[in-house]
């Protein structure tokens, strides 16, 4: 098992008090596998892929654990987080485009950054533009200024600089969000190479676009206000979902060739509840339309089938 992660709760200081933006997710990733991370804006998505690597110095972790490769990450302790980021962990951050260094050639940026982590640039020179050329870059890309690259390039640099030193663990963090359709289609594809080549064991794939992950991912968990609301393979949750929340998100998609006029489109009525006092039991309960008594109480998140696991009293 690469990745498992055991009741984690990660809150965000505030003056008003603590935002409970992952309130207790329990699940595991397993080598090979890629996991699309689904859900609203707000539902706990990046705070979940960023508390795997610790960037966030506002983040509290509150309670739980997670081991990779049968290892505890002390993701409680930003100093000791040092010697697994880039190694054993590693992300692609939310707009990457603007995650490199303006003030540095690419190359010189890149030699500062392995030096801090120990590694020799001279030594790692040689797959570093293996991989450029793996991905459709020029080598002469090092000696460029990132301003010199156009968006779908500047990507593609920072997805061959996060995997660069093999890391166990990829968190992919909205890599396509700011990208045409066909470059989108090119760094998804590319994800899926590096996996498939090893240059990652296994890979969380963050997104809002439930229809692209569906064409990379292995697995998909849907996430809702702070809590996990489903999890299961990529088919069986676009296809079959049995949570009423992904069914009524997957319901929002359009599909290719249907008109209009066959299919309204209807959006999730009312809002996430807030997450500095959120409501008891299931948070989804206000908006969810199959809401009964029992829903006050918070429901477990447990398998229902093989390897698909849903946190709804109605699918259990």
């Amino acid at each position: 098992m690469s990745l498992r992660v055991d009741n984690l709760k990660v809150y965000y200081r505030t003056l008003r008090g603590d935002v409970k933006a992952l309130d207790g997710a329990t699940f595991t990733v397993a080598d090979g596998e890629i996991m699309g991370l689904a859900g609203e804006s707000g539902s706990g998505k990046s705070t979940l892929s960023k508390s795997l690597i610790r960037l966030d110095t506002r983040m509290r972790l509150v309670e739980g654990g997670v081991e990779l490769d049968g290892k505890p990450l002390p993701i409680g302790d930003q100093d000791a987080m040092n010697a697994f980021r880039f190694k054993e962990v590693s992300l692609i951050p939310q707009y990457a485009m603007s995650a490199l260094n303006p003030t540095r050639k690419i190359g010189k940026m890149i030699s500062e950054l392995l030096g801090a982590r120990g590694v020799k640039y001279s030594e790692i020179k040689p797959e570093l533009e293996r991989r450029l050329d793996l991905v459709g870059l020029k080598r002469e890309v090092l000696n460029n200024y990132p301003i010199e690259l156009s968006g779908g390039m500047k990507q593609r640099m920072v997805l061959v600089l996060s995997t660069l030193l093999n890391p166990s663990l990829l968190i992919a963090d909205e890599v396509t969000s700011a990208l045409d359709v066909s470059t989108q289609r090119a760094v998804a594809e590319t994800l899926v190479e590096f996996r498939d080549r090893e240059f990652v064991k296994s890979m969380i794939v963050v997104t809002h676009d439930i229809s692209l992950v569906y064409q990379i991912a292995d697995t998909i968990m849907v996430m809702y206000a702070g809590k996990l609301a489903e999890k299961a393979p990529a088919d069986v949750v676009v296809n079959a979902p049995r949570h009423p929340y992904t069914q009524l998100l997957i319901s929002s998609l359009p599909e290719v060739g249907v008109r209009y006029a066959d299919r309204k489109l209807a959006g999730i009525p009312g809002s996430p509840p807030g997450l500095l006092n959120p409501p008891a039991g299931c948070r989804f309960r206000d908006r969810c339309p199959l809401a009964f008594a029992r829903c006050v109480e918070e429901p477990p998140f447990v398998e229902v089938d093989k390897n698909h696991h849903v946190a709804c009293w109605k699918a259990q």
